[in-house]
């Protein structure tokens, strides 16, 4: 048999189940629609996923499969030649418990924030620095309550959500948040410490 089929996967794939087809993890195109048809329907080893967990994969094996079933095929990788199979365990529906874990980390996001501000204005001495502006501009003695607290407290409210792009579960424009950045490049230092790991360890060790 003969023919050209073209892979392309993708660093880190989400499955949904311990057995895994081709089509679920990969882009297929080759030049005969039926062969395609065929190798979409493969499946790697029922061992490959034993469960939820990240499964480092090489493209290698799917390459070895491919030719084990259509002897004389030719395969092209134009995706990543290491990739990563994670099944996530399945969610419960949320209870007291998640909301309790909820309200815990808003508090802390909350009273952090604020720690970091207070202390951000004491080294810099804000009241001080006020103080010194308001009686400049004006001529008299501030009272600690002036125009300048007053806009810089609400500047600081709008700052952080302008920042963050994020309110009441709405974004305010289409780019991603700090956190979903962040959050990205988490993930793909976890996905890059998962594959090196995979390729240092014995060959017996690896899944």
């Amino acid at each position: 048999m003969s023919g050209t089929v073209y892979l392309k996967l993708e660093k880190n794939v989400q499955i949904h189940s311990r057995i895994v087809s081709f089509k679920d993890i990969a882009q297929i195109v080759a030049d005969d629609s039926a062969l395609e048809n065929k190798i979409r329907v493969l499946k790697l080893p029922p061992d490959t996923v034993q469960g939820p967990g990240r499964y480092p994969v090489s493209v290698m094996t799917l390459i070895e499969l491919i030719q084990q079933e259509f002897p004389g095929i030719e395969v092209n990788n134009i995706g990543e030649a290491d990739f990563i199979l994670t099944l996530e365990k399945k969610k419960q529906p949320g209870g007291l418990y998640a909301w309790c874990k909820t309200a815990l980390v808003a508090l802390i996001a909350f009273f952090g924030a604020a720690f970091a501000i207070m202390t951000f204005n004491n080294d810099v001495d804000i009241p001080k620095l006020f103080a010194e502006l308001y009686e400049q501009f004006t001529g008299r003695p501030s009272n600690g309550f002036t125009i300048l607290e007053v806009t810089y407290s609400i500047g600081i409210g709008l700052g952080v959500l302008i920042f963050f792009n994020h309110f009441m579960g709405k974004k305010l424009t289409a780019d991603p948040t700090p956190m979903e950045v962040e959050m990205r490049a988490y993930e793909d230092q976890v996905d890059t410490t998962v594959l090196e790991a995979s390729r240092r360890a014995p060959k017996g060790e690896k899944k």
